[in-house]
């Protein structure tokens, strides 16, 4: 369910953008970002940090294209962000014990340290791709096309991405044990 939330301004951008402009999206992502931590904070009394570094990458590339009324800035947004989660996955490959996915999911899920680490290592990857991805269709194709591609690409692949991790997961997790009978 958080992951659908966290899509909740880029939902809104492309409606916006689909009924007027990118400049107009864009103050409307804004504004649903800031209103989407501020919901955050009411209900749970704090915000991911990540959340937190994503809203103030909004507003400063968001403000940036409606300042100077150029949309490069708001087309970099998705990579900057991309990258920087890469590099906190990559950060954790480094210092201390656990993974940044291992801490996210190890409640969760048990598996060893190594399949951890190259699980670690592939989100790395995806979150280099997908920013690289996205300055390829950004400056490749019309606006028009990155504006759907942001919504519909990127998030398609994350999914895909989460889902083809299945088959890699079950195979490294231990075997259920049997229900023991109540006498």
């Amino acid at each position: 369910m958080k992951f659908l939330v966290d899509f909740f301004p880029i939902v809104l951008f492309f409606a916006a953008y689909q009924a007027w402009d990118i400049y107009v999206a864009t103050a409307v992502a804004i504004g649903a970002s800031l209103l989407q931590v501020g919901w955050q904070w009411y209900r749970h009394g704090k915000v991911d940090r990540m959340q937190w570094i994503t809203l103030g990458l909004l507003v400063v590339f968001g403000g940036l294209t409606l300042i100077l009324h150029d949309p490069v800035f708001i087309k970099w947004k998705p990579t900057i962000v991309n990258w920087l989660f890469a590099v906190a996955f990559l950060a954790t490959a480094f210092v201390g014990e656990k993974s940044l996915l291992e801490r996210m999911m190890g409640s969760a899920v048990t598996m060893p340290p190594e399949a951890w680490r190259r699980l670690n290592w592939a989100w790395v990857a995806f979150f280099v791709a997908l920013g690289a991805l996205n300055l390829y269709v950004a400056f490749s194709y019309s606006e028009d096309v990155w504006v759907k591609f942001k919504l519909f690409g990127m998030m398609g692949l994350t999914l895909l991405f989460v889902f083809a991790q299945a088959p890699y997961l079950a195979k490294h997790m231990p075997p259920d044990e049997p229900a023991k009978e109540e006498p």
